[in-house]
């Protein structure tokens, strides 16, 4: 990993900042709220004639985080992005960059670009950069909290229809119980797993004990976002492996939760944990301690589900993450071709370098409603 981190990188002649929103297949609800678009954040860098792309995590508003496409571009705008005019290596930004505290999806949306530059650069896919081990990733679906319970059951055979590999519903207090009981129903045996977005307490341990019965894979941030203790007392006392999510925000806060035992799983998502480095370095300390890891979605356009993918390719990635075909979420999405599952619920990673996938930069700047480039 140094070598890669320390390889040579093209002199970066060019960034640009994207802003711009894609309209969502059907609304998306969430303990949060629930939402119709995405606005997203695009990093696009030329250098020696390759182009290469990150793409930022953050909302539109501090709910799952305190980061929003405000902060995020202006983070970048101010500190990250002039960092490139000395960086010759991702190591090199890193050093810069990590001086600045947090601002981890700010942080993210420069290194995937620099990724996908090397990668580029090395003519290989990034996947294989990397050394993944897998070419084919299992992907599951998040299915949002609908207006009734037969309507997430509709939607649940539908994704089963596709070949997703396993279902993530959103739970909340008042939409929990009943609604894993008639999905068990109705599904007994598929794979399932229930994100509470940090809606509930230990005072609602009877009723998270309670979920036991339904066999899920896990219970994914039941607890505040920013606890690891309190996650710790509740996984010793209910059955279902308890998933971290907004908790581990980095590798020491992994390595804290392994050794208090909050939970039995982590959600890596790149954004919340500051880019592709950190990511495979939570990779590597749950792989070291078997805990099994899957990558999770923030309703990333096709360039941050292509590099999400890449990620999912390293052996520790056991578990199907959200890593959706392109059509779950988007009419029209902005990579050719767009991401697609395949009947057994699959989907082949492309052999092209870096994130495998071509961007239609026309279409993607008809979109754009903010913009600011750099010169270097």
């Amino acid at each position: 990993m140094n070598e890669l981190l320390n390889s040579s990188l093209p002199r970066v002649q060019q960034a640009e900042l994207l802003l711009f929103n894609l309209p969502l297949v059907s609304p998306f609800e969430t303990s949060f709220g629930s939402i119709d678009h995405r606005e997203i954040i695009v990093c696009r860098l030329k250098a020696d004639g390759i182009i290469a792309y990150g793409e930022c995590a953050a909302d539109a508003d501090p709910l799952y985080s305190y980061e929003t496409n405000f902060t995020c571009w202006e983070i970048l705008r101010r500190y990250l992005l002039p960092l490139l005019k000395d960086s010759r290596s991702i190591a090199d930004y890193l050093n810069a960059s990590s001086g600045i505290r947090g601002h981890n999806m700010a942080k993210a949306t420069l290194e995937l670009a620099l990724w996908d530059l090397l990668a580029k650069t090395k003519n290989v896919p990034l996947f294989r950069l990397w050394g993944g081990v897998k070419e084919k990733i299992p992907c599951g679906v998040s299915v949002g909290l609908q207006k009734d319970i037969q309507s997430t059951l509709r939607q649940i055979q539908s994704y089963l229809s596709e070949g997703y590999r396993r279902i993530k519903i959103k739970i909340k207090p008042g939409k929990d119980v009943d609604l894993l009981k008639s999905i068990r129903k109705e599904f007994p045996d598929i794979p399932l797993m229930a994100d509470a977005n940090a809606a509930y307490s230990l005072n609602d341990t009877a009723l998270l004990q309670s979920i036991d019965d339904f066999g899920l894979m896990m219970i994914e941030q039941p607890l505040h976002y920013e606890d690891l203790y309190d996650h710790a007392i509740l996984q010793s006392n209910v059955k279902t492996p308890v998933c971290l999510d907004e908790s581990v925000h980095s590798s020491r806060a992994a390595q804290a939760a392994l050794q208090m035992k909050s939970c039995r799983i982590i959600n890596i998502k790149t954004g919340r944990v500051g880019g592709h480095t950190e990511s495979i370095r939570i990779h590597n300390l749950a792989q070291s301690n078997n805990v099994p890891v899957w990558c999770g979605g923030m309703l990333e356009s096709g360039i941050g589900r292509a590099h999400n993918l890449a990620l999912a390719s390293l052996k520790n990635f056991t578990l199907p993450g959200d890593t959706s075909a392109s059509s779950r979420y988007w009419h029209h999405d902005v990579i050719e071709p767009e991401v697609k599952i395949d009947k057994e619920g699959y989907v082949t990673l492309p052999e092209k370098p870096g994130i495998g996938y071509d961007v239609n930069n026309q279409f993607l700047d008809s979109l754009v409603h903010q913009k600011e480039k750099v010169q270097f």
